[in-house]
């Protein structure tokens, strides 16, 4: 009993350093578990993931912990882990945080711990995303129903390009080519009701275009997705050679903040944008709540006025709670300072 005491308040007193604060995989604060086999402490998450594949886990305050484990943990931590795991991850890989789907955290931790990705050793074959070209299938949605097919995708980092094929045979020509500089994918598997559910966005000349993804393989699908941000890397590296990592990788693939349906109104006109861009109020953005004198013609009633250095536009929620979340996360973007390359996004979208 006293050993177990003098155990536990070891294992409480590594915690305080600020590399075990926070779970080793994931970054979620407070973890409470931890692996006596590769020294790291954990989130309850991100243990139950190791667990599948490891049984060396234990929670640091309800298990019992012996001096050959507590002394693992001692020797180890999560800065020595990370200097070997995470010693040559690419800078365009996504490193998941707590609030990521299923899939990305769990194939974050595989890549780590299982395929070991990232100790720096040469790997052969080479993991997909170094390579510069990947094809295989998904399952895409139909554009007019619900329906899952198979499509082929082949996507090239040389041609910037993620073209798919209605059919596996490709003598019938593409379905659709899509340049990498106007592409976003992100993780959407409530929407796409599939836990490996990708959706990829992309602007064509008159408005925007989503497709919905899967594959069955939760390492096929990241691999998917990690192709693609290296593409989108490879990308922004020759549009912007002067950008920093530090500038470029948040601009790689963005989760979206908040999604969803409004009503479009404005001027006298039924061009199609597709996009708008939302800078800083410094920059003669602004965006408020709005109550149109007549609603005549809007279904909705719940009006927000969005101005912008080339044109005004007023869009329409069905409820007032709507309205709110959408104008709490346009001011969140407005907080952000614009980067070179955004006033290089807002030139191309007010000019074109």
């Amino acid at each position: 009993m006293v050993n177990h005491e003098r155990n536990k308040k070891i294992l409480l007193d590594l915690l305080k350093q600020p590399e075990n604060s926070r779970c080793a995989d994931c970054g979620a604060p407070d973890p409470d578990w931890a692996s006596y086999r590769l020294g790291v402490f954990l989130c309850l998450k991100c243990s139950g993931i190791h667990r599948s594949f490891s049984c060396q886990i234990k929670s640091i305050e309800l298990d019992f912990w012996d001096d050959k484990q507590v002394e693992i943990m001692k020797s180890n931590g999560n800065a020595s882990a990370k200097a070997i795991y995470e010693k040559a991850v690419p800078p365009y890989y996504y490193q998941p945080c707590q609030s990521d789907c299923n899939v990305l955290v769990e194939q974050w931790i595989r890549a780590k711990y299982e395929r070991m990705e990232f100790t720096g050793e040469t790997k052969y074959p080479p993991p997909p995303y170094t390579t510069g070209f990947y094809e295989g299938i998904l399952w895409k949605k139909g554009k007019e129903n619900t329906q899952f097919l198979k499509r082929k995708f082949v996507l090239s980092e040389r041609g910037f390009t993620l073209t798919y094929y209605n059919r596996e045979d490709e003598s019938k020509g593409p379905k659709a080519v899509i340049f990498i500089k106007d592409l976003n994918a992100t993780f959407q598997t409530e929407k796409i009701g599939h836990p490996h559910g990708l959706q990829i966005t992309y602007q064509t000349e008159h408005n925007t275009r989503n497709l919905f993804v899967y594959h069955e393989n939760p390492e096929d699908i990241v691999t998917w997705y990690n192709v693609i941000r290296a593409a989108r890397y490879s990308y922004l590296k020759t549009a912007y050679p002067t950008g920093s990592d530090k500038e470029l990788v948040p601009k790689i693939t963005r989760n979206y903040l908040k999604e969803g349906y409004m009503e479009k109104t404005g001027p006298n006109d039924a061009e199609e944008l597709g996009v708008i861009f939302i800078g800083t109020e410094s920059n003669s953005y602004s965006v408020a709540a709005f109550a149109p004198k007549s609603t005549r013609g809007n279904k909705w009633k719940h009006g927000i006025m969005v101005d912008t250095p080339a044109r005004q536009f007023v869009l329409m929620c069905e409820q007032e709670k709507e309205q709110r979340e959408w104008i709490d996360a346009l001011r969140k973007i407005q907080s952000r300072p614009m980067s070179p390359q955004d006033y290089t996004a807002e030139a191309k979208i007010r000019y074109k």
